[in-house]
C-alpha cells in the first residue's frame, strides 16, 4: 500500500480540531492502519480530543497481542473513550469534549474498518461508494425517509451527532469489511470535506489525479474553493504495483 494524508484548517476556522495517522508499514499485529479523527469542544478541547483518540488507538494496537483485526481495533477505540471521558472528568477545561474516528486497516485485498460519528471511508473503483455509514441526526432522518438527500446535505442540523468517543462509558462501533479491487482507491475524511465536495466532485479528483498526494492536495483544495467552512481531513490509500498482484 502507498498513501498520502494531510489536514487543513479550511477558510473559517481558527483552529485545526482533526488529526489524522497513516502508516503503510506494521503497527503492531496490522499490516498498516489510518485513522482520521475530528473532535469538537470549545477552545483546544477538540483538537486534544481527536489527537488523543489517535495517538490512544495507535499506541494500543502496537503493544498488542491481538491478531484478529476487528476485535484489535474494537479494544483500541473502547481505551481511547474511556480515556477522553477520564481527561474531560479530571480536567474542567476539557468537560463535554468527544471526537469522530474512523479507522482502517487493509489485509492483502481486504479492507477492515470501524467509525464511530460522521468522518467517513469511500471507495473508488470507477465509481464512489461510501462504505461508513454516518452517525448523525440528518443521517438517521435520511434512513427513517423523512428526509431526501439532497434536503440533507442543506439540512441546518447536518452538524449534530449521535455518536462520538468520549460521550459515554461505552460507545457503539460500527465495522465493515469489503473487498479492495486492484485498481481501487480508499478515501476517508472528516466532513470538511464531504460537507463541501460533493460526491461526483470526489469521483472525478480520484479519477483524473494521478497519484495520492495530487488527489489529497487537489480535495483539500476543492474544499477550500467550495467555502472551506471546518476543517478538513483527507486520507487516501492505493495499492501498490504488488498489492495488484495479490
Amino acid at each position: 500500500m502507498r498513501s498520502y494524508s494531510a489536514t487543513d484548517v479550511g477558510q473559517k476556522r481558527k483552529i485545526n480540531q482533526d488529526s489524522i495517522f497513516a502508516s503503510d508499514q506494521p503497527v503492531g499485529n496490522l499490516q498498516n492502519l489510518y485513522i482520521v479523527a475530528d473532535g469538537m469542544g470549545g477552545h483546544n478541547a477538540g483538537d486534544f480530543a481527536s489527537k488523543y483518540a489517535i495517538s490512544a488507538v495507535r499506541e494500543f494496537i502496537a503493544s498488542s497481542p491481538e491478531t484478529n483485526p476487528v476485535k484489535l481495533i474494537e479494544e483500541a477505540i473502547q481505551l481511547a473513550n474511556r480515556g477522553i471521558l477520564q481527561e474531560a472528568t479530571d480536567h474542567e477545561e476539557m468537560r463535554g469534549m468527544g471526537t469522530t474516528i474512523v479507522v482502517t486497516t487493509i489485509s492483502g485485498r481486504y479492507a477492515y474498518t470501524a467509525n464511530v460519528g460522521d468522518s467517513r471511508a469511500y471507495l473508488y473503483d470507477g465509481s464512489l461508494r461510501q462504505i461508513t455509514k454516518d452517525h448523525s441526526l440528518v443521517e438517521e432522518m435520511v434512513r427513517l425517509g423523512e428526509l431526501t438527500e439532497e434536503a440533507a446535505r442543506l439540512h441546518p442540523d447536518k452538524h449534530i451527532i449521535t455518536r462520538a468517543l468520549g460521550a459515554a462509558s461505552e460507545v457503539d462501533v460500527d465495522f465493515f469489511d469489503y473487498e479492495i479491487p486492484p485498481d481501487g482507491i480508499l478515501l476517508m475524511c472528516s466532513d470538511g470535506l464531504s460537507n463541501m465536495v460533493e460526491d461526483w466532485e470526489i469521483g472525478q479528483v480520484l479519477e483524473n489525479y494521478p497519484d495520492a498526494e495530487a488527489r489529497t492536495r487537489t480535495l483539500i483544495e476543492t474544499a477550500n474553493i467550495n467555502g472551506g467552512k471546518d476543517n478538513i481531513a483527507v486520507v487516501i490509500v492505493e495499492p501498490d504495483a504488488e498489492d495488484k498482484e495479490c
